[in-house]
């Protein structure tokens, strides 16, 4: 769940950044924020919605010589929490406090 609520957050500050002069990084996610910011977030929200409910499946199956996948859960969520993070340094740049 903590996953869902940071890709949302993550797609809230991306489009933020973007209207500032920022530029998605993303090749997959970069024609789809060009075209529609309702269909970039849908996307973001169902790739990573299916991606979390197929490692949730799979969590009790391992992977390369015995690594659970329920840990790639743990790396997803980690990876998300310093992605959201990065995109609030970045607003601060382009928006320092007055």
């Amino acid at each position: 769940m903590l996953t869902l609520l940071l890709c949302t957050a993550d797609a809230l500050l991306t489009l933020t950044l973007l209207a500032h002069g920022a530029y998605e990084a993303n090749p997959v996610m970069q024609p789809l924020v060009g075209q529609s910011p309702l269909a970039f977030a849908l996307v973001k929200m169902g790739l990573t919605s299916g991606g979390v409910i197929l490692l949730i499946l799979l969590a009790r199956v391992k992977i390369l010589g015995g690594i659970p996948v329920s840990l790639l859960l743990y790396t997803v969520l980690l990876g998300y929490a310093g992605l959201v993070g990065y995109e609030f340094w970045l607003l601060g740049v382009l928006l320092p406090a007055p």
